[in-house]
């Protein structure tokens, strides 16, 4: 049953505003060089974010990842080759055009452009496609781009808003269904549907269920992409995990020359790490 509009018209900007609210500042030092990782990303890459927002918690409590959000990366505006992609993309972008550019679908905003630069202060990662070829990593990339100002899930909203209530008081329409195994509406996206609908259409796999048919013969059958949460694409044995740490021990035993600190100071800023 489909939730009543007036539910949503007078809820909908109060709810999200709670629930994209930070809970906690970023660190003073995050986790992830952010300046390495700008000058080696590519296009089609996945950024995937360890968000500190109300809703971030939730999602990272709920898949029992530290991953709570995942973008797109495009490139900048004059790494799009195709002028009617550039055209949109400015449409929804204003900002400088030297910028790197990631799309994400975001709570409260729908679908949108975001300067890479938004998450210099988060800890990021990037899952890096193998193997794919120029030619589908720029259609993964006009995928996406065609989906900007795509509205996002309102329905998952609430799911993740009732996760705070007595799962018990609540009437059985009420209950949260976000991981029914019925997709939703296809014009409606949440962060991690947008990517995975952009590698199925160039049927690049992320994480198939893989199926033995009669003679052994081995088929692929993708997941639908609204099942797809941020930490799949971390699993996922076809992606790439690339790590840019803020403090680098590339080096043969450089890691015994790092600035150690005694154990004691860790249980203060124990929080922060837990998570890791």
């Amino acid at each position: 049953m489909e939730w009543p509009l007036l539910l949503l018209n007078p809820l909908f900007k109060v709810i999200v505003r709670w629930l994209t609210q930070e809970e906690a500042p970023p660190p003073d030092f995050p986790l992830s060089d952010f300046e390495r990782l700008r000058y080696e990303v590519r296009s089609a890459d996945i950024i995937l974010v360890e968000g500190r927002s109300r809703v971030s918690e939730i999602i990272k409590r709920i898949t029992q990842s530290a991953w709570s959000h995942a973008a797109l990366y495009i490139g900048r505006l004059h790494d799009l080759r195709d002028e009617s992609l550039r055209a949109r993309v400015r449409s929804f972008y204003s900002g400088e055009p030297h910028e790197p550019l990631i799309i994400e679908s975001v709570l409260g905003k729908g679908t949108v452009v975001t300067p890479l630069a938004f998450y210099r202060r988060d800890h990021v990662r990037i899952c890096r496609p193998k193997g794919i070829s120029p030619v589908d990593a720029e259609k993964v990339v006009a995928y996406g781009i065609r989906r900007l100002g795509t509205e996002y899930d309102a329905r998952q909203l609430f799911d993740l808003a009732r996760f705070f209530l007595p799962w018990g008081i609540l009437p059985r329409r009420w209950r949260s269904s976000l991981f029914e195994r019925t997709p939703g509406p296809a014009t409606k996206l949440v962060c991690s549907t947008m990517i995975a609908e952009a590698f199925n259409s160039v049927r690049y796999p992320i994480l198939p269920l893989v199926k033995v048919q009669e003679g052994k013969i081995l088929q692929l059958v993708p997941i639908h992409p609204r099942l797809m949460i941020p930490k799949d694409f971390d699993y996922s044995p076809y992606f790439d995990i690339i790590k840019y740490p803020f403090i680098s021990i590339d080096l043969e035993g450089v890691y015994q020359k790092l600035p150690w600190g005694e154990e004691n100071e860790f249980a203060k800023d124990r929080k922060q790490f837990s998570a890791h």
